[in-house]
C-alpha cells in the first residue's frame, strides 16, 4: 500500500527483456534507504517487488500483465520514473490509499505551465468513466491527485510547483502515456451497486 506521495525521481539504467518478463534496474538514492529484497516499491505507480539491490540501484521484474496495463514497457535507458516505498503502520498518509495496481494507461492531451503551477488534461478511458468524479482522488504515475474537472472523455488536474519539481511531471509532453489508478473505494462501491442494483433502488424508493 502507498500514499501517492513521490519520494524521489529514479533513473532507468538497464532493461532486460525476455518472452516471460521485463527486468528493470533503476538508480535511486532516498528510496534505497532501509529497503530490502522482497520489499515493494511503486515505480510510476506500479507496485513492483525488489529482486536485487546494491548501493545505487534496485532491480525489478515486470510480468506481461503488468506491462500490458502500465507504461513500464515504454521506458528506455535514462527514462525518469516516480518512486515511492510502501507505507508503514505508523506512516502519515499525505495523499490517499494507493494500491499500486494500475488500472490502465491514459494519455496526456494538453499541458499548460506557468509560474503558479500547471493545468493538464488527460484522456479518460470508457471503462473508468463511472469511477472518476470531480474533486475525487486519482493516481497518475504514482502521484495522489485531485480531479479538477471531469468531462465525457477527459479529466483535468492542477499540479502545484512542488509536485512538478519533485516528480516526472516536469518531463511531461502531450501524448505521453501515464499510468492511471482510480480510487479503490469507488471500485468497491461500483461493484456493490452492480451486484445489488435492484436492492439499492428499492431502498432509495
Amino acid at each position: 500500500m502507498f500514499s501517492g506521495i513521490v519520494e524521489e525521481i529514479g533513473m532507468v539504467k538497464e532493461i532486460f527483456i525476455t518472452p516471460e518478463w521485463q527486468q528493470l534496474k533503476i538508480q535511486a538514492e532516498k528510496t534505497l534507504v532501509e529497503t530490502h529484497i522482497g520489499d515493494s516499491i511503486a515505480v510510476n505507480g506500479a507496485c513492483l517487488t525488489v529482486i536485487a539491490i546494491d548501493d545505487k540501484t534496485f532491480t525489478f521484474q515486470a510480468v506481461p500483465e503488468t506491462l500490458a496495463k502500465t507504461n513500464l514497457s515504454f521506458l528506455q535507458i535514462d527514462s525518469p520514473v516516480n518512486l515511492e516505498r510502501a507505507i508503514t503502520a505508523n506512516s502519515r498518509i499525505g495523499g490517499h490509499m494507493v494500491q499500486g495496481h494500475v488500472d490502465m494507461v491514459c494519455h496526456l492531451r494538453t499541458i499548460e505551465i506557468d509560474k503558479n503551477g500547471t493545468l493538464a488534461t488527460f484522456s479518460l478511458p470508457d471503462e473508468l468513466k463511472l469511477l472518476v468524479v470531480n474533486k475525487g482522488f486519482i493516481t497518475l504515475d504514482g502521484m495522489s491527485l485531485t480531479v479538477i474537472n471531469k468531462h465525457d472523455d477527459q479529466f483535468s488536474i492542477a499540479f502545484i510547483p512542488h509536485t512538478i519539481q519533485a516528480s516526472i511531471v516536469q518531463f511531461y509532453q502531450p501524448g505521453q502515456k501515464v499510468n492511471l489508478e482510480v480510487d479503490v473505494i469507488g471500485k468497491y462501491v461500483h461493484q456493490y451497486f452492480i451486484h445489488h442494483q435492484e436492492q439499492v433502488i428499492q431502498n432509495i424508493i
